[in-house]
Formats: structure tokens, C-alpha cells, sequence
């Protein structure tokens, strides 16, 4: 078990968390199933953002000297597309993530319990059906623990930048797309 200031900085960063997932919207149903349904891209701008910042964030401190360990997992190709379509089969259906499911119940919503209940269900599932999991879906498409930057001998910097740049290209076109959805249509 963890000491109690790892438990209380885990709760602190928590509800930071979860305030600023609410204050940017991600605890409304509308918001995610927007995005699923091409009208509001608030999620993907927060999570590329995220990514973005996050990823630059832990190698510029690695770069500084800061002992930063990277827990790399091992590479399933099939099991990452069989979880990530249950995933988003999910996050369609409830509207929420395990991350903005929570912060909507500290958020008021009462549906968001159903979800959540459905994901420590479905945890405790996967938790049970592991061993057959492991021997037959995460050996296909299994390659190890690896990177794009140490499969290709790229630096990570480069990876950023591109990252970066398409970022702010994608956002752009995304503010664009959406203006011209908002622009009323001439009769």
C-alpha cells in the first residue's frame, strides 16, 4: 500500500483532475456524444492537447535530469483494437470515459452511475476472463516493448514537433469546419 502522501498528492492531482474535466465541459453527455457525432470536437482538442503537453512534459523533465521512469507495455495489436472498439462502444453508448464518468458523478449526474457501476463490472470481468485474454488475443500482433523513436532511431523531439504542427494545423481546420456548421444555410 501506498504511504499517505503518495495517497493524498494521488487524491490531490484527483480532484484536480476531475475540476478541470468539469470546467472544460468533458462531464457533459452532450459533449462527448457530440464528438462521436461530428459537432463537438471539445474532447479530441482536450486529449490531443493533453497528449501533447503531457509527452513533452515527462522527456523535457527527463532531459533535465529528472528520474522519470517510462513503464513502456508490451506491444498487442489485437488486443488493442478489441479493447479500444469495447472501449469506444462504451464511451458512444454511456457518453462518458472511466475519467469523466466520475467527474460527472462529483459533477451531479445521476446516469453517470450506471456507467461507472458498468465499468468496475466490466473490469472485474476482464479481471476473470485474463488468463484466456493472454493465451489467445494478446499473442497476436505481440512485438515487445516498442517505440516509435527506438524502432525508427528518431528522437522523441522530432515525434513532438510533427505532433505539434499537425496539432495546430488540425485545430485550425476543426475551427473552420465548425464555423461553417455554425454559419446559417442561405434559402
Amino acid at each position: 500500500m501506498a504511504d499517505p502522501k503518495t495517497l493524498f498528492f494521488g487524491a490531490l492531482v484527483g480532484l484536480v483532475f476531475g475540476f478541470l474535466l468539469q470546467k472544460g465541459g468533458l462531464t457533459r453527455f452532450r459533449t462527448i456524444v457530440g464528438q462521436f457525432l461530428f459537432k463537438d470536437f471539445t474532447m479530441l482538442k482536450t486529449m490531443i492537447t493533453a497528449m501533447i503537453v503531457g509527452g513533452i512534459g515527462i522527456y523535457a523533465m527527463r532531459a533535465g535530469g529528472a528520474d522519470v521512469a517510462l513503464h513502456i507495455k508490451s506491444t498487442a495489436v489485437l488486443g488493442n483494437v478489441v479493447g479500444g472498439l469495447l472501449f469506444g462502444v462504451g464511451m458512444a453508448l454511456l457518453g462518458y470515459c472511466p475519467g469523466t464518468g466520475v467527474a460527472a458523478l462529483g459533477d451531479g449526474s445521476r446516469h453517470a452511475w450506471a456507467g461507472v457501476l458498468g465499468m468496475l463490472g466490466g473490469a472485474a470481468i476482464y479481471a476473470e476472463a485474463y488468463p484466456w485474454v493472454k493465451a489467445n488475443l494478446l499473442g497476436i500482433g505481440a512485438y515487445g516493448k516498442v517505440t516509435l523513436p527506438g524502432s525508427t532511431g528518431v528522437t522523441e523531439w522530432l515525434y513532438f514537433a510533427v505532433l505539434l504542427a499537425a496539432a495546430v494545423i488540425g485545430f485550425r481546420a476543426l475551427r473552420s469546419f465548425e464555423r461553417r456548421r455554425q454559419q446559417p444555410t442561405a434559402p
